[in-house]
This record gives C-alpha cells, structure tokens and sequence, in this order.
C-alpha cells in the first residue's frame, strides 16, 4: 500500500457498500463477519504479516468474496487512497492502548484521526470502536463525544459508567451481535477486562 492511487472500491468489491476495518488480529473475527454479512465488503487493514496471511486462508476456506487485505498504514490509506464519502463504516477493534502516558500520543483514536476519518465516510456510516483498555475507552468516549462530525447512536443519557478518572459518562453501547467476540477480547474478559462497545454515525455535513 504505496498511497500512489485512490482506490476504486467499487470495482473491487462489485458495489457493495464498503466498510474499513484497521487493526483485525488473526482475523477470525473478520472472517465471520463477511460470512455473516455477504452484501457487505470488508476492507481489512493491517501491519501484522501473520494475521494478514491467517485472514487470506480463512477467506479462502470460506469461500469469501467480500474481503480484501491490506498492508500497511491505515493513514495512508485514509489519506491518499479513498474517495470521498467512499465508506459505509469504519471499524477499530481493540487498537494498542499504548497504556503508557508519554505514549498516549500514539493512540489511534485521536481528534485528528477522526477529522481525516469524517470526509471518507458517507453520512450515516457507523464508526464502531471497541477496547478492553479503560483508560482509553474514556478517551475515545471524550473525543468522539466533542467532535462535530459524529453522533453517538445511543439514546443519552442512557447508562452511567464511573471512570478511572472518576468522570460519569453516559453513551457507551452493548456489544451488537454483528460483532464476534476475539480470541483477544476473550482473554481480556478472562482476566477481568470490561469491554466498551461505542457505535457513532457521521454525522450529515452541515449545508452550505
């Protein structure tokens, strides 16, 4: 993935509606969701050689048309290579945490990401983060919740969660069923992790 072209989605995925995927491990989950949702394409995301090699067999064995496999920077891909309005969603399943301070710059989930994010996703495509890392589910709550271009999907105020930080917010979502549980996310509840689920939908641009 070079960046030296705007991908023509379409052609890659027969029209279906497009939805990106960054970060997907050894894409179990991936796989069983294009399964699930054959009208649906999956542009999947990686820099993890393994897990990029893993996904491709388990599509193959699947029978799978509706995934593709991308190495690289999703940055890159976000910034170069999409057109507008080109995604039906946006997935970040259990990115790094990076749980240390000095190196929270290095989260994904950021206002910048999320500004360079908005104008590839067409309005009303859901943006779906999930993370075991607390802290950070904090975080995307705060950044998510504060940026223009996206609304939560959740009737607020709806339940109250205490953070570590000792903030109440409101507006975290259950665990939709489209999403599988990971063998990560299972390892994270085995040792006592609390999974947060947050759906937000772009927002429509504002006329004029």
């Amino acid at each position: 993935m070079d960046g030296q072209r705007v991908l023509d989605l379409d052609e890659m995925f027969g029209g279906r509606p497009v939805v990106l995927e960054i970060g997907f491990g050894m894409g179990e989950a991936t796989a069983r969701m294009a399964a699930d949702d054959p009208d649906t394409g999956i542009l999947a995301v990686d820099v993890h050689t393994p897990g990029q090699g893993n996904l491709l067999n388990l599509a193959d064995q699947l029978g799978l048309d509706n995934v593709r496999v991308a190495n690289g920077d999703a940055v890159i891909l976000l910034r170069e290579m999409l057109a507008r309005e080109a995604l039906a969603g946006l997935r970040v399943y259990f990115p790094d945490p990076w749980p240390k301070t000095r190196h929270h710059k290095r989260r994904l989930v950021q206002p910048e990401f999320l500004s360079l994010a908005a104008p590839r996703l067409a309005p009303g495509a859901l943006l779906h983060c999930a993370t075991d890392w607390e802290p950070y589910a904090e975080q995307m709550h705060d950044v998510l919740s504060a940026h223009p271009a996206y609304e939560n999907t959740v009737t607020l105020p709806g339940p109250a969660v205490e953070g570590t930080d000792g903030v109440v917010r409101h507006g975290y979502a259950p665990r939709p069923a489209f999403r599988p549980r990971t063998r990560f996310e299972g390892q994270g509840l085995d040792k006592g992790h609390v999974v947060h689920d947050l759906l937000f939908r772009r927002a429509a641009p504002a006329a004029g």
